[in-house]
């Protein structure tokens, strides 16, 4: 009875959506208040009823409830309670009721937080919302049921993917779809504006702290993938440009853009076309994701579903979705038109920049993704070629170091007009200091590529001129370092969390120049009682003994590693069987520190004793994931900044719609 609840919640979910997708778009374009009113405590009950319904399927997986279809593919009753828990979305089914869970949620918060927005303008955010949510209520429902009873209920489940059975990805998927699913938000306030034809300074100022959370989450999510690939699947990398990491990493491209456009609306009215056009293709792109990731067009071992119907539905709602928000702005485009004047050298010219270098990157990702897809449509299915990371790395890469070049002098220029020498001359200390560190790199390597001095030197570039940024805002010291340092302290949220990302980026740069330059790699056959060299490291392989898990049996190696015959650590690399699923995975073993990773891997039993051992030293790894950390603190400062809770523009009155009574 309790899974036929969870199913009726949904039914009434998907019937609410569809009224507050009706009912509050008519009452703003009459002036009806009542109807326009309708939209908030809707939203709240169809957050509420799919709370209900989500809530019921984690009761399911966690009592093993055998009955349901979904809990028997994708659980188990020997695993551990965390997994039960993140097996609700660790399947095709529970996912997508995630995903509707936090589209109802984002449109509850504006719901509860949006006093200060115009009724028009939060009613037709709000229908816009629910439109997106009623189409995908309507794919869960009538494709992607989660509720299907089993016509008999078996003794176990088939237990879930082994790969999934971790703590990173127990919260990389709730991250990766509070951004993806965040941008719905931005995408919603555009399209009302574009209904009502105004596009100001009010305007950006309501949908810049809703991409902001959406960015900092899809950072956060994107984040915790990279670390578990790395940590996880035993291959050593932190990225591969698989279509399924891409298929977030594009919307997180266009997301950084859409953040630094929104400023200049704010700031100085310009751009108002193009800071829409980002909204509406930056949740663009997170559905195309969610097409990739379902529809099986793209092999991918992130992938959760390959039936061609539910990627039929899925393309459809991409489709509509799309089609009709860019006929609407191609309608709407007159009314755009830009207030503020700059010159070619100012801030705006140079976050214009910064959004083309963000756009084309992101453009860049998407052809080398789709590429294979479209080359076997041409040729019917004749030709199948594979784009891997050797295209993207040299594709995607002069744009990552012309927009870390960028970022330092962008941020020094003044609003409107500006001279680049004023600018360049402020960050000269982080020019010697970049330059410095970057041949210093370049010194203490030998025989070795330019890509560890080049990193460097951009890193340090980026983080010196964050810092140099912030401190010219204090004062840089002119009436005195005591009161530069008091101002610093007094600086808003935003100059804060810009300075804090901006050095996130730095500091990631660094991470990935230098674990791809400097890394070093061993693989060979070890038994145990060998010792074998990797970098300044000695590592002995003591034993490989059988070991019980609590759903798996595993191999486990035991290493000992040494550095100038002192030892520094015990590593255990494993090779787990989930004998339920019938699936191996593979558990590196990593020593870590702020300077290097020392990992271990254990493979498979060779011919004649021994096993395949891979080890490597990979220098300033964790330095990728740290800079990640900051990026997203950097994003949670700007976020805590007042000014973003304060709508400038409360007296906003609507255009092109008839008075609202009792405005």
């Amino acid at each position: 009875m309790t899974a036929e609840l969870g199913h009726f919640a949904l039914i009434l979910a998907f019937l609410v959506a569809l009224v507050q997708a009706v009912v509050p778009l008519v009452g703003a374009s009459r002036g009806w208040a009542g109807w326009m009113g309708l939209a908030a405590p809707a939203a709240t009950v169809q957050f509420l009823l799919t709370a209900v319904a989500f809530g019921v399927l984690t009761l399911a997986f966690v009592r093993s409830d055998f009955s349901l279809a979904l809990v028997v593919a994708n659980s188990h009753s020997d695993k551990p309670l965390i997994y039960k828990i993140t097996g609700v979305w660790g399947n095709h089914e529970g996912s997508m009721l995630l995903w509707v869970l936090i589209l109802a949620l984002f449109g509850a918060m504006v719901a509860w937080f949006g006093a200060g927005l115009p009724p028009a303008l939060k009613a037709r955010t709000l229908a816009i919302q629910s439109m997106i949510a009623a189409a995908f209520f309507a794919f869960i429902l009538f494709t992607s049921n989660p509720f299907w009873r089993m016509a008999v209920a078996p003794l176990d489940g088939r237990d879930l993917n082994p790969l999934l059975q971790d703590p990173g990805l127990a919260l990389h998927p709730p991250f990766l779809y509070l951004g993806y699913v965040g941008l719905s938000i931005s995408f919603s306030f555009a399209i009302a504006a574009l209904i009502e034809g105004r596009v100001d300074a009010a305007w950006a100022r309501w949908v810049r702290p809703w991409t902001l959370a959406a960015w900092l989450f899809l950072t956060v999510g994107i984040g915790l993938g990279s670390w578990w690939a790395y940590y996880e699947l035993g291959w050593g990398g932190f990225w591969f440009w698989d279509p399924v990491e891409n298929a977030s990493f594009m919307p997180w491209l266009l997301a950084a853009a859409l953040l630094h456009s929104a400023i200049v609306v704010e700031k100085r009215e310009s751009l108002k076309a193009w800071t829409i056009l980002l909204a509406i293709m930056a949740f663009g792109f997170s559905l195309i994701g969610t097409f990739i990731v379902r529809s099986g067009v793209i092999t991918s071992v992130h992938a959760f579903a390959s039936d061609p119907t539910r990627g039929v539905f899925i393309l459809a709602i991409l489709g509509v979705t799309l089609g009709a928000a860019l006929t609407l702005f191609a309608l709407r485009a007159q009314d755009l038109q830009a207030k503020g004047v700059f010159g070619v050298v100012s801030r705006e010219s140079a976050l214009v920049m910064n959004n083309i270098l963000l756009s084309v990157s992101a453009l860049v990702v998407f052809v080398g993704t789709m590429w294979p897809l479209i080359v076997e449509v041409a040729t019917d299915g004749e030709r199948k070629i594979s784009v891997g990371a050797p295209f993207f790395d040299l594709a995607f890469t002069p744009f990552a170091v012309a927009l870390a070049i960028l970022l330092p002098v962008g941020s020094m220029l003044p609003w409107k007009r500006a001279r680049i020498g004023r600018a360049l001359v402020r960050l000269w200390p982080a020019l010697v200091l970049a330059l410095a560190l970057g041949a210093l790199a370049w010194s203490v390597q030998t025989g070795r590529s330019a890509l560890a001095p080049i990193g460097i030197a951009l890193a340090a570039w980026v983080v010196a001129g964050a810092v140099t940024d912030l401190w010219a805002r204090a004062g840089s010291g002119k009436d005195g370092f005591m009161a530069s340092l008091g101002r610093l302290g007094r600086l808003p949220g935003a100059d804060w969390g810009k300075a804090v990302a901006h050095t996130g980026f730095g500091l990631t740069i660094f991470g990935v120049a230098t674990i791809i330059a400097w890394q070093v790699e061993d693989i060979r056959v070890a038994r145990p009682g060998d010792s074998f060299p990797v970098g300044q490291y000695e590592l002995t392989m003591d034993r490989v003994e059988e070991v019980q898990g609590p759903n798996y049996i595993a191999l486990r190696g035991v290493f000992t590693a040494r550095r100038d015959g002192r030892e520094i650590a015990t590593l255990t690399p494993e090779k787990r069987i989930y004998p339920v699923a019938g699936m191996p995975t593979t558990e590196a073993a990593i020593h870590e520190t702020l300077a290097r990773d020392l990992y271990v891997v254990l493979g498979d039993p060779q011919e004649g004793g021994g096993f395949a051992v891979r080890s490597y030293v990979k220098p300033f790894a964790n330095w990728i994931w740290i800079g990640t950390i900051v990026m997203a603190l950097g994003a949670a400062l700007s976020l805590g900044d007042r000014r973003l809770r304060v709508a400038p523009g409360a007296s906003r009155a609507p255009s092109r719609s008839p008075p609202v009574p009792g405005e």
